[in-house]
């Protein structure tokens, strides 16, 4: 399996794993051991950084007395030792031997683990000796080595590894005490070392470069060339297992270095020397600024670029001799100190070439050497000085040959190019760690050298941009110069300028450009002191974990990890951005920014990481649960039912770059009754937070229509079609709806015109749709014609919409359930618009209808135009009676709902007479004409006969109890007036002549009133002004 593969594994096990786990101590080791194996692979720091990390962990779940603890210990002594390898931070050297000796504390003779402590501990005191020289720590190694030796006899599977730390640290005492006996030994136990790893074996290539390694010292002792040409083989062997990004290549390429130029120092074979010389900038190419290895790699490249100086400069009839005579002393590097020298001198020699004969090629080099010889001095250094203004001639004849030229840099320019952002960074780094501001100052030179090198046009411009602006805004917190920030900010707008929209780079250019403009603007920002706020690693991991836990708060309690398939609570999907590459990289890059800058840097970070896709679909037959896919990976599940379905929203995606996705097929505990009704209230709002919904019409053909999918006739949709600002159609086999290719659907004409017809709902709203009680009539006639599974749940489907929160209560009937949301949008907002519905009525309230379906389009009120106009054409009215009435109106209170009784301000006209009109046999229908005082005749038909109207002789009725015809009244009836003052009258009036919809009430006893004949429409219209203005207004209780 390939260690990607690997590491993929076993982090799925991890979050199969969670927190309380039994098996999640032996996850978490699981993990670091596949990601260190990873690292010899690929070299990728971070793999050995999340390491560390998960085996902290391991190590807390195995307190003192737990069996394993000596094991965690170990291995976390391990890990620190490979990161120390690749960062000489002497900190992690020291922790790695205390956790050694601990480890080995817990191992006493006998202990099964007690070989591997010895051989751990022993390596950790042997690169100890490497740096500190104290001949105890080697000592101490020789006899841990001989000890775990003894304890792996022939056969043993770990033997190598004793055989392995023996030979370094007889190579390492021959080099500290120069005994030839040690370079036998140190062959010897090489080779034992090396039969025991055949080809395949994951620790050959370690072995070959240790058998190498001592053949090569030996010939320098004896000068036996055939130690030389097998120690050159087995180093090729070695580089052979070390592809590029190996985190050894560069070992092997130093020791074919060394062998090369050996064996051109003992044959004076030219070629010996060139190959010297390519494996010596290979070796630096791989071996990155700061590596504690580095100085010695720069130092055989100088001793190699010498050689090659002094052959050619004694070419017959050159006339060098005389040139090498006094050079050599400046040339010939004679240790690590002397190699900027030599480098910095060869540049010269080849500035001078380029002058009298201008070859690039030679230009390229001497700014790579000059780079070099910089790296290798700081800035205190006293010719340090002279080695900038050195480079900065050679960078601006470079750039000057750059303008009109193809920007293609050649193989030294780019090797320039990277060491000098190498070296920004260094200085950059150094500057987070001492606050020396000459440091910042240094990085901001360099940054401005690379800057040079790659002008408009080059594809690495806007990083560099973006580099060297942010230096600019640290020197600005430090030093609160306003020219850099100004800087800054032409150089973040030139970066945008340069970007695509949704790249990475133009993103962090775009966050870094708005937080110097939020500098500029706020005083209190721009106004910074001389002494920079700097905050801790652990301060600013504090803050990046606050930052988590609150962007998380308003998301899904679980997501789908769309690249494993698995299905994460909150603490997974935290653990997986903590460990990943993204978390160290935030944590790097937000140490350099200011207090309040590094606040909204960390949000725009964690927002974009936890960003999140939500499913809509119609549910089918075998839909999965929770239950179904807990601790399995999807991918891995049978293609049946709904998994199929499932797999393909989550590589859909992941193919558009989400890293999370939520289903509520899934993601949802249904067996729990508080998730559950905590997911519903949150669900409205979970679509609206989620950056892309995917909807997936599977009964809609390639060449289908919108209109004809059951997704738009279902109730929990309604809400997954409003929500979302970002929404996406895919048809049947997984293909855009009609192949658009559009990042947002509701951004797209045609398809939101086929929106707005399959669905009824204006453009405006399914564009820009704002949850809440308002216009409450509209948003119940969008639902009425939709339907749901359980019948209730179309009541709860509609609580995010109308943004109420009120308890989900499954296994109540769909009246009760409908009657609660009614109720509680009239209490919320008083619209009495809500009332305005034809059907039968609720058993919970007489006002509300017992099916949603019954806020279907109302039909026109058919009015003869002549019968409109009357009352408007009516004499106008005396102001007095007129401001009395819009007084009575303003004092009247708003609709209120409360213990299944609506208290309603109605105009009230009183039932006087009731007749039926003779019916049709056939029919099973009655039509009643019913007068009311202030009212016209008006003629209602119903099903049945009308409720308490008792029969009489001639087709009239005799009420058994008083009857009310009420149009039910609210200030907003004026179209948004609160206040009825002077200039609203003539509005008032016009309204009140208009048709309207009115309510049938009848009294009950305890003066409480009921609603009939709401099966049919009712239309009631004033008689005249006069009538208007005696109506009035009463209050009604009604049930």
């Amino acid at each position: 399996m390939d260690s990607t593969d690997e590491v993929s594994h076993k982090r799925a096990e991890l979050e199969r794993c969670g927190p309380g786990h039994d098996g999640r101590d032996v996850a978490l080791r699981d993990l670091a051991a596949a990601l260190r194996d990873r690292f010899r692979t690929k070299g990728e720091i971070d793999d050995v950084e999340e390491a560390i990390t998960l085996c902290r962990a391991a190590l807390e779940l195995h307190p003192p007395g737990h069996p394993d603890r000596s094991s965690s210990l170990r291995e976390l002594s391990f890990y620190l030792l490979d990161r120390h390898d690749g960062q000489g931070a002497v900190g992690d050297l020291e922790e790695a031997v205390t956790l050694g000796r601990a480890a080995l504390a817990l191992c006493p003779p006998g202990h099964p683990n007690r070989g591997a402590c010895l051989d751990t501990l022993a390596s950790g005191l042997w690169m100890r000796f490497t740096k500190q020289a104290a001949i105890c720590d080697l000592d101490e190694a020789f006899e841990l080595n001989w000890g775990a030796l003894e304890l792996r006899p022939p056969g043993h599977p770990d033997r190598y590894s004793s055989l392995r730390g023996l030979v370094v640290c007889y190579l390492s005492r021959h080099e500290n005490q120069g005994v030839v006996s040690d370079l036998e030994e140190a062959v010897k136990f090489g080779r034992a070392a090396l039969e025991l790893c055949p080809p395949g074996h994951p620790s050959r290539d370690v072995s070959l470069n240790n058998l190498a390694s001592a053949l090569q010292k030996r010939f320098g002792q004896l000068a036996a060339v055939r130690d030389l040409d097998e120690a050159y083989e087995l180093h090729r062997a070695a580089l052979d297992l070390r592809p590029p990004g190996h985190p050894l290549r560069s070992s092997s390429l130093h020791g074919l270095t060394l062998c090369c130029s050996s064996r051109y120092n003992d044959r004076g074979v030219v070629a010996d020397l060139e190959e010297a010389a390519l494996f010596a900038h290979a070796a630096v190419e791989f071996c990155p600024v700061g590596h504690p290895n580095r100085a010695i790699y720069l130092y055989n490249l100088s001793c190699t670029l010498w050689g090659t100086f002094q052959r050619q400069v004694l070419t017959p009839g050159s006339g060098g001799a005389r040139f090498v005579r006094r050079a050599a002393l400046v040339l010939h590097p004679r240790n690590n100190a002397h190699a900027a020298s030599s480098l910095r001198a060869l540049s010269l020699h080849l500035w001078d070439k380029f002058r009298k004969q201008p070859v690039i090629d030679d230009l390229d080099n001497a700014i790579c050497l000059a780079t070099y010889a910089l790296e290798l001095r700081l800035p205190k250094h006293r010719l340090y000085a002279v080695s900038v203004e050195h480079l900065t001639v050679l960078i601006r004849e470079r750039v000057q040959r750059l303008w009109g030229t193809n920007l293609d840099e050649s193989v030294m320019l780019g090797r320039a190019v990277e060491t000098l952002c190498a070296v920004g960074r260094f200085f950059r780094d150094r500057f987070q760690t001492h606050h020396a501001l000459t440091d910042l100052n240094e990085a901001i030179r360099f940054y401005r050298y690379l800057l040079q090198l790659r002008p408009a046009g080059h594809a690495s411009r806007p990083s560099s941009l973006h580099h060297l602006a942010l230096c600019l805004l640290e020197r600005f917190n430090d030093a609160a110069m306003a020219g850099d920030l100004d800087e800054a900010i032409s150089l973040e707008r030139q970066a945008l300028e340069l970007s695509t929209p949704g790249d990475p780079s133009y993103d962090t250019s775009s966050d870094c450009l708005a937080a110097c403009l939020q500098m500029k603007i706020s005083p209190q920002i721009s106004r910074v002191s001389s002494i920079r706020s700097v905050a801790t690693e652990y301060e600013v991991s504090q803050v990046i974990r606050h930052v988590i836990f609150e962007v998380l708060e308003s998301a899904p309690t679980r997501l789908l990890h769309t690249q494993t398939g698995t299905l994460c609570d909150r603490d997974a999907q935290i653990s997986h951005f903590i460990s990943g590459p993204q978390y160290k990289q935030l944590l790097s890059s937000a140490l350099s920014y200011d207090p309040v800058e590094r606040a909204c840097h960390i949000h725009s970070v964690v927002s974009r990481c936890f960003r999140f896709v939500t499913f809509s679909h119609r549910w089918g037959e075998g839909e999965p649960c929770l239950h179904d896919i807990q601790g399995r990976a999807i991918y891995d599940m049978p293609q049946s039912g709904g998994i199929k379905k499932l797999q393909k929203f989550c590589l859909t995606a992941l193919k558009r770059g989400y890293l999370w996705a939520w289903s509520d097929t899934c993601c949802i505990d249904k067996t729990s009754s508080a998730e559950l009704q905590e997911a519903i209230g949150s669900m409205f709002e979970w679509y609206r937070r989620s950056h892309l919904t995917i909807v997936y019409l599977a009964d809609v053909a390639e060449s289908g229509s919108l209109d004809s999918s059951q997704w738009f006739r279902r109730g929990w949709t309604l809400q997954e079609l409003l929500a979302p600002d970002t929404i996406l159609f895919y048809t049947r086999n997984w293909s855009l709806y009609k192949n658009i290719e559009s990042s947002n659907h509701k951004s797209n004409d045609t398809i939101l015109e086929e929106l707005t017809r399959a669905t009824g709902i204006a453009s405006r709203f399914l564009v820009a749709f704002t949850p809440g009680v308002d216009d409450a009539r509209s948003r119940l006639q969008w639902a009425s014609s939709r339907r749901t599974t359980r019948p209730e749940d179309i009541a709860y489907s509609l609580f995010g919409i109308f943004n109420l929160h009120l308890p989900v209560l499954y296994g109540e009937s769909v009246e009760v359930a409908l009657g609660r949301l009614l109720g509680e949008v009239i209490s919320q907002s008083g619209d009495i618009s809500i009332l305005d519905w034809v059907g039968e009525a609720s058993t919970f309230h007489s006002c509300f209808p017992a099916r949603i379906s019954s806020y279907r389009t109302l039909p026109l009120l058919s009015i003869p135009p002549s019968e409109q106009s009357s009352t408007t054409s009516q004499p106008s009215p005396s102001s007095n009676a007129l401001r009395k009435l819009c007084r009575s109106l303003n004092k009247i209170p708003l609709p209120r709902f409360s213990n299944r009784r609506l208290t309603l301000p109605c105009f009230s006209h009183r039932v006087t007479a009731v007749r039926r009109k003779s019916a049709d046999p056939l029919s099973s229908s009655y039509t009643y004409e019913i007068q009311a005082s202030g009212l016209r005749l008006l003629e209602i038909t119903l099903p049945g006969e009308l409720e308490n109207v008792a029969s009489l002789p001639g087709g009239l009725g005799s009420a058994t109890a008083p009857l009310h015809i009420v149009r039910p009244w609210h200030s907003k009836s004026l179209g948004g007036t609160t206040t009825l003052d002077v200039s609203a009258t003539e509005q008032l009036l016009v309204t009140l002549g208009r048709p309207f919809s009115a309510l049938l009430l009848t009294e009950l006893p305890h003066n409480e009133y009921k609603r009939i004949a709401s099966s049919t429409l009712i239309a009631a219209q004033s008689i005249d002004v006069a009538s208007i203005l005696q109506s009035k207004v009463r209050i009604f209780s009604i049930v």
